[in-house]
């Protein structure tokens, strides 16, 4: 099976929080993830928050970035294509979207996943508009 996770819910898979679990079960299920290029510096940016923040040390932040880039060796990356694009921007005309949601959006479209994953509500409905079978976490 081909899951799709958006930034909120992949970010899961390193932060342990509500929905963490389920990522987890997802992840397992998943014969491939696909993952939009803009998601690696998006969840390094939560990782470097967390180290300005002290929630997180020095070296967890280097495993956590480490184990992050290994994770993605195998995913399907999606390139902001001419397809892409045009995806995320059909989505953002017929909904009430930021426009990195929308680009997940188009990347999964694209990237013809089983399974879009998201924690966004908002984005949850504007993919099942899109025609993506769509989970919360």
């Amino acid at each position: 099976m081909r899951v799709f996770f958006d930034t909120s819910a992949f970010v899961k898979r390193y932060v342990s929080e509500a929905g963490t679990g389920a990522v987890l079960g997802w992840c397992d299920q998943a014969t491939e993830i696909g993952l939009s290029g803009i998601t690696l510096p998006e969840i390094v940016s939560v990782f470097c928050r967390l180290h300005r923040e002290a929630r997180i040390t020095d070296t967890q932040y280097q495993q956590l970035k480490s184990l992050l880039l290994a994770d993605i060796e195998d995913a399907a990356i999606c390139d902001l294509t001419p397809t892409v694009l045009a995806q995320a921007i059909s989505s953002l005309e017929k909904n009430v979207l930021r426009g990195m949601d929308a680009i997940h959006i188009g990347s999964a479209v694209a990237l013809k996943v089983d399974v879009f994953i998201s924690a966004d509500k908002r984005q949850l409905e504007a993919a099942a508009r899109m025609g993506l079978r769509v989970e919360s976490v």
